[in-house]
């Protein structure tokens, strides 16, 4: 949590900053939204599942075409992976990642003040992925592994961001996609009695989070 709370506070600041440094081209928004999940590995079978996102954000005037954001978002993330309960029937268990992220992009303008191209790198803060306590115990199908061993994933992690932005000045539809740049599961191969029940193979994952999102220029 004391890393949340750190990003908040170099949002704030930045947020401070940019509105004491106001120009036309300068623009503090506010954004909210659902995502889809999926985490890309071949360790087990999962399938994506329905989130949520809202943040805040800076657009400023960069040079001609292009401007920088400088945003923060707070969301859940959910994917679900296919497992085994304790009778042998097949379950998707849901999984749910808490996490915030801090971005800065760089924001192609394609019609100024209507339609822009944004891409850059994120930041990511996360929690361990969190799953109902009663299937726990379910084996993922193809491994030894229990439900809540794969719990502790990777918490800070990088992402890479294409989206598409368009409207007007005041409101806005924003698309984007993420992919996880860095293995989000490498935590989980510093345990190595993890690592026998995974069939003795290395865990590696990606995240794959597309987004849409509505965003209110202030």
């Amino acid at each position: 949590m004391k890393k949340l709370y750190i990003l908040l506070l170099l949002t704030v600041t930045f947020t401070a900053f940019a509105q004491h440094g106001y120009r036309d081209g300068n623009r503090i928004g506010i954004y909210g939204g659902v995502n889809q999940t999926t985490m890309i590995t071949s360790d087990f079978n999962t399938k994506p599942e329905l989130g949520w996102a809202a943040g805040m954000q800076v657009r400023g005037n960069y040079y001609n075409n292009f401007s920088m954001i400088f945003g923060m978002q707070f969301s859940e993330n959910n994917f679900s992976v296919e497992t085994l309960s304790p009778l042998l029937q097949k379950q998707d268990v849901k999984y749910k990642i808490m996490g915030a992220q801090i971005r800065l992009l760089l924001s192609y303008n394609i019609v100024k003040d209507h339609v822009s191209l944004d891409f850059g790198p994120v930041l990511q803060v996360n929690d361990k992925l969190k799953s109902d306590k009663k299937y726990e115990e379910n084996i993922i199908s193809g491994t030894a592994l229990n439900a809540k061993d794969i719990a502790d994933i990777t918490k800070i992690n990088g992402n890479l961001y294409v989206g598409l932005s368009a409207g007007n000045r005041r409101v806005r539809f924003i698309a984007n996609y993420q992919f996880g740049a860095n293995n989000i599961l490498n935590n989980l191969n510093k345990k190595d009695e993890i690592k026998v029940k995974n069939n003795n193979h290395s865990f590696s994952g990606h995240l794959g989070i597309l987004s849409g999102q509505l965003l209110f220029n202030l």
